[in-house]
Formats: structure tokens, sequence, C-alpha cells
């Protein structure tokens, strides 16, 4: 065992512990604007969803219902203007990070393998990385790296932890490049339907793919957008020569979408104005937070899109946790998503109104 897990880096999370019992320890309790897990109530008519499914007692298939695949390849289809997908374009998966730590290991990558992701990104990526002893690197640019030996590319936009949209044009051009090279495109569009200033595009938009998924899978996730974090709902959506043997991995390993959450997956997706009550929430708790930051000395970069709000007051990441943390607000420091990040914090948006309020009083007082 300790062979796999001397693989992989400090868990970053434990580091905060100390600023987080600071935090606890104000008056009026912690603003916890670290992790982004939803807090909002689960919609209810993807509660009713899952409890009509509850009495499920055989073993669901890890490819899914033939309902929930329709309600995929429907979502996909009206919503990142993807077309002509079919059920072999698809596969559901058991939350979005179980599959971005363990797709090189599924993908056969190893020793002499080379797995790329941003400069700034979900530590994640690096885990997969290293859990398959496969190299990784990370990019400002793609088209700039190496190709030789390079087999996975991480796209990730908008960006954890930045926000940072990539546009029509440019994802355009790091598809061809990557065709050209037989390099497999991944991207992580689990925050695609939380543009603000942006309007996010999927690789799976005929402008961008030229209406073909070779080479091409797009991850989604129904955490942030339907408040599911706790049902561990995802899939993925692309090249039928990768999803399939993923499939016949995925079965042998039983990686499988409970029935009950399969069930609330269908309703999730197939209903719309839920997710615009979503959103127009943490539009509402971003415009707060923005405007407080920006009064309390903060420079905000990029944060076009997603859950978060990329923040720096110009010094060390680990002073302004400090900082904020005696304020009584938790976030979190911008080197855990790389080294980029040392004068930067990322703030979510995932609190409640109330405590949302809290931290806007607090920053314009303090």
């Amino acid at each position: 065992m300790s062979a796999v897990s001397d693989r992989l880096p400090v868990f970053p999370w434990d580091k905060l512990e100390p600023y987080k019992a600071t935090a606890a320890g104000h008056p009026d309790g912690i603003v916890d604007l670290s992790v982004g897990t939803p807090v909002d109530p689960v919609p209810d008519l993807i509660q009713k969803a899952l409890v009509a499914a509850a009495d499920s007692p055989g073993y669901p298939t890890v490819w899914g219902t033939p309902a929930l695949r329709d309600a995929i390849t429907g979502w996909a289809e009206r919503r990142l203007g993807a077309r002509e997908l079919s059920h072999r374009h698809v596969l559901p998966i058991v939350g979005s990070k179980e599959l971005v730590a363990w797709l090189p290991t599924q993908l056969g990558l190893g020793p002499g393998d080379t797995v790329a992701h941003p400069r700034l990104a979900y530590p994640t990526y690096e885990v997969g990385a290293r859990l398959a002893r496969a190299e990784y690197v990370s990019y400002e640019d793609p088209t700039e790296l190496d190709p030789a030996g390079l087999k996975l590319l991480w796209l990730n936009s908008p960006s954890n932890p930045t926000g940072r949209v990539l546009g029509k044009e440019e994802l355009t051009r790091i598809v061809a490049w990557a065709r050209a090279h037989g390099v497999l495109v991944v991207s992580d569009e689990c925050y695609l339907e939380l543009g603000w200033e942006a309007d996010p595009v999927s690789v799976l938009h005929p402008d961008v793919n030229g209406g073909s998924y070779e080479g091409i899978v797009a991850v989604h996730s129904l955490s942030k957008r339907s408040n599911l974090a706790g049902y561990r709902a995802a899939f993925l959506v692309g090249d039928p020569a990768v999803l399939g043997p993923l499939l016949e991995i995925r079965k042998h390993g039983g990686m499988i979408t409970s029935a009950p959450t399969q069930a609330a997956v269908i309703a999730a997706l197939s209903e719309d104005a839920h997710v615009r009550e979503q959103r127009e929430r943490y539009a509402a708790r971003r415009t707060l937070l923005r405007g407080a930051l920006l009064e309390h000395g903060f420079r905000i970069e990029h944060s076009e899109a997603s859950l978060y709000l990329w923040a720096t007051r110009e010094e060390s990441c680990w002073d302004t946790v400090a900082h904020l943390a005696d304020l009584g607000i938790l976030v979190a420091p911008g080197d855990f998503y790389g080294p980029a990040g040392e004068r930067f914090v990322r703030v979510a948006l995932t609190a409640t109104d109330e405590r949302v309020q809290a931290a806007v009083a607090r920053l314009r007082q303090g």
C-alpha cells in the first residue's frame, strides 16, 4: 500500500486546518469559502426521482439505462450544440474526480508516457498521472509542448481555480494540434453552465471539432449545476473508440453509478429551470463578494466563469489566507493549484446567502 501512497503529494487541504481553526474562532462563526461544495437544496424534482427509484434491489449496469443515455445525449445536443450523438458516445461515471484520478491508469499509461495539464489546475490531474507512474507536465499553451510521448492532454474551461474560459478559436486550434500529433484531448467542462462574463464553449461543438469526435472526450458533472455533489453523478461524452474500452474496464472494476442516482440524473438533465434558479443564486453571491473584495484592496483576475473568484493582494497566498482567517473567512491558497498561484487565493461562491452577507460585512469593516 505504501508503494502507491508514496507516489502522491501531501493532501493539500490538511495544511488549512490551523487557519480553519482561527476562522472558526470568530464571534459570528466561520464563513467557509475554501472548498467549492454546494450548500443549496437538491431540487425537488431530482429528490422525487431518487426516492421513486429507491426500491432497486438488482445490480445496475455500468453503461446506465437506455433512458439515462438518452438524457445525456439529449442534454449534450441541446445545451452544448453537439450533433449526431449515439449511446456509444456517452459513459456515466461515479463523479468526475474518480475519473480524473484513474483515467491515465485506465488508458494504460505508465512510465515513458506524459500527461499534460494547465499551469494552474485542479491537483487531481497530477495525482492521476502519479498513480499511473506516468510523467506529468504543466503548460500555458499546450501547442508549445513537445508532443513526443504526450498521450493525454487535459483542458479545463471554465478553469478551476481561475475561472478562465478558452474561446472557440483557441479550442479549435488546440484540438487540431492534438489530432495532428495523435494526442487524446480530455476536456474538463464541469463548470460550463456557469459563465458570467463569457459564454463557455464545449469541445463537443462542431465549430470546434469539425463535426468529428475523434480524439476528444468531454467530462461533465451535475455536482455544481444541480447541487448533486453528494450523489456522485457525472458522465463522459466523446470518441467511442476511447469510451468503448473504458466501459469494458469499468465493467470489470465495478465502477457503477447507483440505480437511484441514475434516475436522479435523468430528471436533472431533462429540466433546465432549476439550473437557471441556481445560476441566479450564484450570480447574486458573486456580485456581493466581488464588490467587497475589490473594496478591501484585492485585484481579481479572470473569474469570468465557474464558482470562484481568483483574487490577490500582491502578497504570499498564505499571508492572505491568514489575514482573511482573522476576519473569520476561510479561502483556498492559490499554491494548491500550482506554483503560479502563490500570490492568489481562490474564493468560492458556495456559501449560503447569510454567510456570504457576513463575509461581505467583515470585508467592508476590516
